[in-house]
C-alpha cells in the first residue's frame, strides 16, 4: 500500500530518508516526476497519493484488480496521472471531465474511435474499453491499445453468475418488503389526499346530476304527451271530420317529415337515433349547462377520478399475492 502524502513528511527512517541524506552528502539526484493517482467514477471523494517513477512515453491501459487503470501525461503539469475506472459506471463524459478537471491547462478532449469515428459522452467506459481507440487532448493525439483480458473457464463464469443470482436474491429479500411498505404508504396518503379534493365535488356533482335527470325525465314526458297528443288529433280528423282519403296524404308526409327529421339527427350528431342514447345525450347536455351556471369543473372532476382510479389500482397489485411473494392462491372470486 502506498503512504500518504502526508506519511512522506512524517516518515522517521528507512529508504524515505535515503534521498535527504544523499542531498546533505552534496549528491544529485536523479530527475523524478510526480505520479498522481486518482478514481474516477460515481465517488466524489478521492485522496491522491504521489510517489516517483519514471515518465512513459505514452498512453497506457492496465487491469489492476479487475479495475482498469488509464496512465497518461498531463500536458500542462508534466506528470503521468493513473485513473481507475469502474467501467459499468462512468462514462466517457465523466472520465474526460476527470482528465480536464485534474490539468486546467486541457481545453480539449475528445474520444475517437481507430477508424475517426467520435464516440459520444454518454457512452459507458465498458464499451469503450473493448477495442483500441485515439484520445484527442488538446492538439496531440493517443493511440491507446486495450490489452487482452484472460478469459474465464466455463466453471468460473457458471460460478460467477450463481454468485450474482444470489446477491440479487438477497438484495430482494433484504429491501422489497421495505419499498413495499414505503410504496403502500405513499399510495395511502395519495389515496386520502384525492377523497379530500372530491367530496366537495362530489356533493355538487350530484346535485347538478339530480336536476339534469329531472329535466331529462320532463322532457320525455313531455314527447309521450306530444305523441299522443298528434295520435288523437289525426284519429279525430279521419273518423269525425274528414274521411281517410283526405288524411291519407297528410299522415304520409307527417311520416316523411319524421324520417327526415332522423336524418338530420344522424347527420348532426353521427349517432343513431336510439332512445336510450338520446336520453343519456339530452342528461349530458342539461348536466355541462348547469355546471356552467354552477361554476362546477368537469374537467378537474375527471382528472381526479382518474388518478383515484389510479391510485386503487396500483394498491390492489400491490396486495397481490405475486407483489408480495406470497404462495399464489386460487381466486374464485374474479373482479
Amino acid at each position: 500500500m502506498l503512504p500518504r502524502a502526508g506519511q512522506l513528511l512524517r516518515s522517521g527512517g528507512g529508504r524515505w530518508q535515503q534521498p535527504l541524506a544523499a542531498a546533505r552528502r552534496g549528491r544529485s539526484l536523479p530527475a523524478a516526476q510526480m505520479l498522481c493517482l486518482r478514481q474516477t467514477g460515481n465517488l466524489k471523494h478521492h485522496k491522491a497519493a504521489c510517489y516517483s517513477t519514471l515518465v512513459p512515453s505514452d498512453v497506457t491501459v492496465n487491469y489492476r484488480y479487475g479495475l482498469p487503470v488509464v496512465t497518461l501525461m498531463l500536458p500542462s503539469r508534466k506528470e503521468r496521472c493513473q485513473f481507475t475506472i469502474k467501467p459499468m459506471l462512468t462514462t466517457v463524459g465523466t472520465f474526460l471531465q476527470d482528465i480536464q478537471k485534474e490539468d486546467k491547462g486541457i481545453q480539449r478532449a475528445e474520444v475517437f474511435t481507430t477508424d475517426g469515428s467520435k464516440i459520444p459522452a454518454t457512452a459507458l467506459m465498458e464499451v469503450l474499453l473493448m477495442n483500441d481507440f485515439k484520445l484527442v487532448i488538446n492538439n496531440t493525439t493517443y493511440s491507446v491499445q486495450i490489452p487482452v483480458k484472460e478469459k474465464w473457464s466455463r466453471e468460473h463464469a457458471a460460478e460467477a453468475e450463481d454468485i450474482k443470482s444470489l446477491v440479487h436474491r438477497l438484495f430482494i429479500a433484504l429491501h422489497v418488503e421495505d419499498h413495499q411498505l414505503r410504496r403502500e404508504r405513499e399510495l395511502l396518503q395519495k389515496l386520502d389526499h384525492l377523497k379530500e379534493q372530491l367530496v366537495p365535488l362530489e356533493q355538487m356533482k350530484a346535485k347538478i346530476a339530480t336536476s339534469a335527470d329531472a329535466k331529462t325525465n320532463r322532457l320525455l314526458w313531455t314527447g309521450l304527451a306530444l305523441l299522443s297528443t298528434q295520435g288523437g288529433a289525426l284519429a279525430w280528423l279521419t273518423w269525425w271530420v274528414y274521411s281517410w282519403d283526405i288524411m291519407e296524404p297528410v299522415t304520409y308526409f307527417i311520416t316523411y317529415g319524421s324520417a327526415l327529421a332522423f336524418y338530420a339527427y344522424f347527420v348532426l350528431t353521427k349517432q343513431d337515433y336510439v332512445y336510450p342514447d338520446v336520453k343519456d345525450r339530452q342528461f349530458l347536455h342539461y348536466f355541462y349547462r348547469k355546471s356552467r351556471s354552477q361554476h362546477f369543473d368537469v374537467e378537474q372532476y375527471n382528472q381526479l377520478k382518474e388518478a383515484l382510479a389510479e391510485v386503487e389500482e396500483s394498491l390492489r397489485r400491490l396486495h397481490h399475492p405475486l407483489h408480495l411473494q406470497f404462495p399464489i392462491q386460487e381466486i374464485n372470486d374474479k373482479d
